[in-house]
C-alpha cells in the first residue's frame, strides 16, 4: 500500500463521511410525502428527493465516494478496504454532525473515535510495514541473483 492508496481511503471515508449529514439534512421532509399506494408513494418520494439540490448535490458526491472506493478495491486487498473505509465514514460522519449542530456528542463517543482511529493507523501501519519488508527482500534476492 503506497501514499496514494492511504490518501484513497481517506478521501472514500471522508467523502461518505461529510455527505451523509448532508444527504440527511436535504431528505428532510420527505416523510410528509403521503399516496394512496404503494407505487406512487416510492414514486413521489424519488421525485421530492431529487427535485432537491440539498440533497442532490450531497448524494451525487457521496456517489463519486462510491467511485473512488470500487477504484480502491481494486487496488488494495478487500479485507483492509471495507473495514478502514467504513470507520473513516463513522468518523467523519460524526465530525460533519457536529459542525452541523446535529447533537453535541458524549464523551463515549469520543473515545469511540480515538479508538477507530487507533486501528485504522494500526491496520495501515501493519501493512505499510509489512509492503517495506517485502519490497526490501525483492531487492535483497535480485541483488542475490546478479
Amino acid at each position: 500500500m503506497d501514499t496514494y492508496n492511504i490518501i484513497s481511503l481517506l478521501l472514500v471515508g471522508f467523502i461518505w463521511g461529510g455527505t451523509n449529514p448532508l444527504i440527511k439534512k436535504g431528505s428532510e421532509g420527505v416523510s410528509k410525502v403521503k399516496k394512496d399506494n404503494f407505487l406512487s408513494q416510492i414514486v413521489y418520494e424519488f421525485v421530492y428527493l431529487w427535485t432537491r439540490p440539498s440533497y442532490t448535490i450531497p448524494m451525487l458526491i457521496n456517489l463519486s465516494g462510491s467511485v473512488v472506493f470500487f477504484y480502491t478495491l481494486s487496488k488494495i486487498d478487500i479485507s483492509l478496504v471495507v473495514p478502514i473505509s467504513n470507520s473513516l465514514t463513522f468518523l467523519f460522519t460524526s465530525l460533519m454532525g457536529m459542525l452541523l449542530g446535529e447533537k453535541v456528542l458524549h464523551f463515549k463517543s469520543y473515545l469511540g473515535m480515538i479508538f477507530v482511529l487507533a486501528g485504522v493507523t494500526i491496520c495501515v501501519s501493519k501493512i505499510l510495514r509489512n509492503n517495506i519488508n517485502i519490497s526490501t527482500t525483492h531487492i535483497i534476492n535480485k541483488k542475490s541473483i546478479m
